[in-house]
């Protein structure tokens, strides 16, 4: 990206992407406002919009539309920009928030200096598309929990209590217990909840058998206990290309598990983690610190480490840990798939350190 950013010819373009229509702000070489007009928000549109302005630099803000426009563009020779919505606070803090008025702020600002912006790179189309694998299952998943809450609920409300059992079990423990008719209602419940389960399951097969063919560097990541296919999967496809970061640390930076700093004079607090990145990769490596930490996680370094931070104790000392190992967890895997090497789980002392 930095290359097709230098690169640029006498344009810029701001677009502002809306769903069916988007406005588009053009600056000349002098800054100068040459052109603003709305355009469709499909391909046609676009291409048609563009090609007046040959080796552009194309300015947008990341949304539901920026993928897929964003290759569109550069693939017709134009040097594209991906806002950071975070470092757009102009934007967002706008007391004149208009569609015209952002799509000449986001040219102004990608003509004046593109790193203000931290642009940030759009995973590609193959990519994007078995990462959809995963979302369904995911929202698969949270509306199977859903309606299990919603079914413990109703029956304490009632009086009653459901049996204790984990999600794949719950529709077939309370068929087997015959508690499916405790109150009006709750057989449909338990029939979705069991159709649920199934659906989750054959989507779990797929992505296990899209791990084997398509992403044999899953297998290196699962070397981790704790990280099965989902999470190393999660993990390749959002990365995508290892060598994009230059230290295995800058990871965790990249993922959100970073804490916020606010350093002034001789005030430097302890503040939150950024939460910045993908927002889903980040609960799946807290969900697997929580494994490791938990009561069937084997003995190992992130283990160790885990129980150190929670033994000192304080506030939420638990959950500080959890975070700490899922960032150290980003780095690891990221060390493992870019070297190949064989995980070790404990560093074994040597002789002299004995």
């Amino acid at each position: 990206m930095d290359k097709g950013i230098s690169n640029v010819g006498s344009w810029t373009i701001g677009i502002d992407l809306g769903d069916r229509r988007s406005e588009v702000c053009v600056l000349d070489e002098t800054a100068r406002v040459r052109a603003r007009f709305s355009v469709a928000t499909t391909s046609r549109g676009l291409e048609k919009a563009l090609s007046r302005y040959p080796g552009a630099r194309v300015v947008m803000e990341v949304g539901t539309h920026s993928p897929w426009v964003s290759r569109l563009v550069e693939a017709r020779g134009h040097a594209v920009i991906v806002a950071n919505p975070r470092r757009v606070r102009l934007i967002g803090e706008s007391d004149e928030k208009a569609d015209r008025v952002d799509a000449e702020l986001l040219a102004r600002l990608g003509r004046m200096d593109p790193q203000l912006l931290r642009p940030i790179r759009h995973r590609g189309e193959a990519a994007q598309r078995d990462r959809a694998l995963l979302a369904v299952r995911d929202g698969l998943v949270r509306v199977r929990t859903a309606l299990i809450n919603q079914a413990r609920g109703q029956a304490k409300a009632l009086g009653l209590r459901l049996p204790r059992c984990t999600a794949e079990g719950f529709a077939r423990r309370l068929g087997r217990e015959g508690k499916t008719e405790l109150y009006p209602g709750l057989s449909a419940l338990v029939a979705t909840v069991g159709e649920l389960t199934q659906r989750i399951g054959a989507l779990e097969s797929e992505i296990e058998t899209l791990c084997t063919t398509r992403y044999p560097e899953t297998e290196l990541l699962r070397q981790v206990s704790g990280v099965g296919p989902i999470t190393s999967l999660g993990y390749v496809l959002t990365l995508e290309d290892p060598r994009r970061f230059h230290r295995s640390r800058s990871v965790g930076a990249y993922l959100g598990l970073r804490t916020r700093r606010r350093q002034s004079g001789a005030s430097d607090p302890a503040l939150r983690i950024t939460k910045a990145g993908d927002p889903f990769l980040r609960r799946l490596l807290v969900q697997s610190a929580h494994y490791i930490l938990g009561p069937f996680g084997p003995d190992t370094e992130l283990r160790r480490f885990g129980q150190r931070l929670i033994a000192r104790g304080g506030r939420a000392a638990r959950k500080k840990a959890l975070v700490a190992v899922a960032r150290k967890l980003a780095v690891l895997l990221h060390r493992l798939w870019i070297t190949g090497a064989v995980y070790e789980p404990r560093r074994e002392p040597t002789a002299q350190a004995a």
